[in-house]
């Protein structure tokens, strides 16, 4: 082999090298882009309690498969207007019974999350599987989850568990309106198989939390 030929196996060796870190990085970059997007603010707290930004990935991309193979199943309209009663009717009774209520309102979320078909016997194992959908909702649970803790022992103010209510709602509301995509994960569907009827019952439902 001649002194020219060996240069140009070291040119294209070169380039291929070169062109293959560069899909790489390309296909890291878009991963990491849809991981932020799918999680959300989920993304950024798992990286913090990671050792670095790819054991953080690998962490979310763990929690996909197995959230890919849960059966996640959309409430049909019905199951839907129910539980929308059952909420409005939960925040009357806070009037009376404040710490009753957020009980209540803890028992209803985990209800509708088993009725959707997400595993519900584990607090950290729920918000895990919740992340893969409803990243933007998990704040919200965590410190409602944190306050309903509280007042188990009567250490809640009256304030702190009207905070717990709206917390509460807000995973509820989601949990409402999701319908599951590709049959892997829920992302949000406020309109869809829902007719205006509906989604006026739902917005009075509200009560206003």
């Amino acid at each position: 082999m001649t002194t020219e030929t060996l240069i140009w196996v070291a040119v294209v060796v070169v380039v291929v090298v070169a062109l293959a870190a560069v899909a790489f990085l390309v296909l890291r970059h878009q991963r990491r882009g849809r991981l932020r997007e799918r999680f959300g603010p989920e993304y950024d707290r798992t990286l913090a309690e990671q050792e670095d930004r790819g054991a953080g990935e690998q962490e979310l991309l763990a929690r996909e498969e197995r959230v890919a193979e849960l059966d996640i199943r959309p409430l049909d309209p019905e199951r839907r207007r129910t539980y929308a009663v059952r909420w409005t009717e939960v925040q009357e009774r806070f009037v009376n019974a404040p710490g009753f209520a957020v009980t209540e309102a803890d028992q209803l979320v985990t209800e509708v999350m088993a009725e959707r078909g997400y595993p519900i016997e584990d607090f950290d194992q729920r918000v895990s599987d919740l992340s893969v959908g409803h990243g933007a909702a998990l704040d919200h649970y965590r410190q409602a989850h944190e306050i309903s803790g509280r007042e188990a022992a009567k250490r809640a103010s009256t304030e702190e568990l009207r905070q717990a209510m709206v917390h509460y709602r807000f995973l509820f509301q989601e949990l409402l309106g999701e319908s599951p995509s590709d049959g892997r994960a829920s992302r949000r569907d406020p309109a869809a198989n829902r007719d205006d009827h509906d989604e006026g019952t739902s917005r009075r439902d509200s009560g206003g939390w």
